[in-house]
C-alpha cells in the first residue's frame, strides 16, 4: 500500500470523495485514516491541530514524505491513472495553482457548512491499520 490518505471522516464532502477514490482505487494505491481516528494519526505523528489544515497524503515507503491540502489532492490526482496530464496542465496555467489554494481553503473552512456534518464517523472500506482488506458488514 504506498499511500494513507488522512481525511475528515465525519465531512460529507470529504467521505464521498474518499469513496470515490475506494471504487476506483480498490485498495490498490490508498488506504485511509479518519482524522477522527487518534490511533492512527499517532502513528504518524500527526495532531488533531495538523488535521485543520487539510487532508494529508503520506507516502508509506517513506512517511516523512507528505502533502497536504490542495497539494495533497493534486498528488492523489497525479497518482490516477491518466492523472498527471491534468495535473500537470493545471499547474502549468498561470494563477490557477495560486486559485486552487485558495479554493481548497475556502471549502476546508466552510465544509460543514456547505456540504454538513455526518453523525457518525465514516469507517473506510480500505482503513490504513487492516492493510486493504475491505471490511465486512
Amino acid at each position: 500500500m504506498p499511500y494513507h490518505v488522512v481525511y475528515d471522516g465525519n465531512c460529507n464532502l470529504c467521505v464521498t470523495l474518499v469513496q470515490l477514490l475506494e471504487n476506483l482505487d480498490k485498495g490498490q494505491q490508498f488506504n485511509y485514516i479518519p482524522m477522527q481516528d487518534q490511533t492512527g494519526l499517532n502513528r504518524f505523528g500527526i495532531t488533531p491541530a495538523d488535521c485543520e489544515l487539510g487532508m494529508i497524503l503520506i507516502d508509506a515507503k517513506t512517511p516523512d514524505r507528505r502533502w497536504q491540502g490542495s497539494d495533497a489532492a493534486e498528488e492523489i490526482g497525479r497518482l490516477l491513472p491518466a492523472g498527471e496530464i491534468f495535473v500537470s496542465a493545471y499547474r502549468a496555467l498561470p494563477g490557477l495553482k495560486w486559485a486552487g489554494d485558495r479554493f481548497y481553503e475556502q471549502i476546508r473552512d466552510n465544509r460543514y457548512t456547505l456540504f454538513g456534518k455526518r453523525n457518525s464517523t465514516y469507517e473506510p472500506v480500505y482503513k490504513s491499520d487492516c492493510g486493504c482488506t475491505p471490511k465486512t458488514e
